[in-house]
């Protein structure tokens, strides 16, 4: 071992000075280790107020939840008709297009339908035609029953002079008399039956026939015979991916009334335009939320895209609440649990998105813009 080996262990030790080292120089090492100390202590304490400080100011901007899950419309595609199917134009999974068609109901009877409505409708034009046509006769009727009046008229006047000075017979009198009455009551009743007539078409001869009542629900009748056959072929209302596909097939009696109850009268249309995502929010986390703000959606099936959106509304109460059986939170046996209101989040899906369907887990971030201020560590 060397001398100053030597030397150094024994000042370790408490022995003696080793040699070599000024006394200013250990001064000044034991000065800087307990600076060093108490810079570490205090300096580490304050790092760490500091950092949970600013986690703390910029916390409570961004709330979110894994209690979030894809939703999108879904319908069960049917028809107000009833009637067999004849063709299914669709399989299970199939992408459609609004407007595609998904199956069709035997027509024939629809056609039958329609085809005696149209000749309903043309008989009442033909009918109606008559009805003006016989408004002119009766008027006509009416003209020379006017006349006959007229003429009975001056013959019962004749009568009636010559009845004064003897020159007839008071049969003759009473003849000319009952005759003239019974051409006056003839007359009126001719006026009264083009009245009525006329009535039927309308009160207004000049109106066109299109326009008459009984033209209008014969045409009613054509109308509506025309959309019971249009909707023996079923479309898709929307864009969408055809499920529940096997539970319809050709043959199948589909009745009007039932089809908006039953699997087997209709086919199944989930929506891949109309998505959103329903993210069950703690109470607590909703503090700050407004309809509007910002939303980043990422989703389990596809890691590492995210989403960007908006929340579009926020449930005005609690899934506790619109449950069959809601909470007795009057009860004697009471436990606080937190509650959960659902946000609608609106996504902005753009084209080369990957498809998004039904019941996808998903994480959402909701970007409140909420900041806390100084003034909050005092309570103000």
């Amino acid at each position: 071992m060397s001398a100053l080996q030597t030397d150094t262990s024994q000042y370790a030790a408490g022995l003696r000075e080793p040699r070599g080292l000024s006394w200013g120089f250990i001064g000044r090492l034991r000065t800087d280790r307990a600076f060093l100390r108490r810079f570490l202590m205090i300096g580490g304490v304050a790092l760490v107020v500091v950092v949970s400080l600013a986690v703390w100011l910029t916390g409570g901007r961004y709330v979110g939840t894994d209690d979030s899950y894809v939703h999108a419309a879904q319908l069960n595609v049917s028809t107000d008709v009833s009637g067999l199917v004849k063709d299914v134009d669709v399989h299970e999974g199939q992408t459609v297009r609004k407007g595609d068609v998904l199956f069709r109901i035997d027509p024939l009877q629809f056609q039958i339908a329609l085809a005696n409505t149209k000749a309903n409708l043309v008989q009442q034009r033909l009918t109606l035609t008559s009805m003006k046509d016989d408004y002119q006769r009766m008027l006509r009727d009416a003209a020379a029953q006017q006349a006959q009046v007229a003429l009975d008229q001056v013959t019962f006047g004749r009568y009636a002079a010559l009845l004064k000075v003897n020159s007839i017979a008071k049969a003759q009198y009473d003849t000319a008399k009952f005759t003239l009455a019974t051409a006056q009551n003839t007359l009126s009743s001719l006026q009264d039956q083009a009245e009525v007539q006329l009535a039927k078409l309308g009160g207004n001869l000049n109106t066109p026939v299109e326009q008459m009542p009984a033209y209008l629900a014969a045409l009613s009748q054509v109308n509506e015979q025309q959309r019971q056959l249009d909707h023996t072929v079923v479309r898709a209302p929307f864009d969408g991916i055809v499920t529940q596909v096997d539970s319809l097939q050709p043959g199948t009696l589909v009745i009007s009334a039932l089809s908006s109850f039953s699997t087997t009268s209709a086919v199944g249309l989930v929506s891949t335009e109309n998505v959103w995502v329903e993210a069950n929010m703690k109470e607590t986390d909703v503090t700050n939320v407004r309809i509007g703000d910002p939303v980043e959606v990422t989703i389990d099936t596809y890691p590492g895209r995210t989403w960007h959106g908006h929340v579009d509304s926020i449930s005005p109460a609690t899934g506790s609440d619109f449950s069959v059986l809601p909470s007795e939170n009057a009860s004697g046996n009471w436990v606080k649990v937190t509650q959960r209101l659902t946000a609608r989040i609106k996504l902005d899906i753009k084209p080369g998105d990957p498809l998004l369907r039904a019941g996808m887990s998903t994480d959402v971030s909701i970007d409140t813009g909420h900041r806390r201020w100084w003034r909050m560590l005092f309570g103000h």
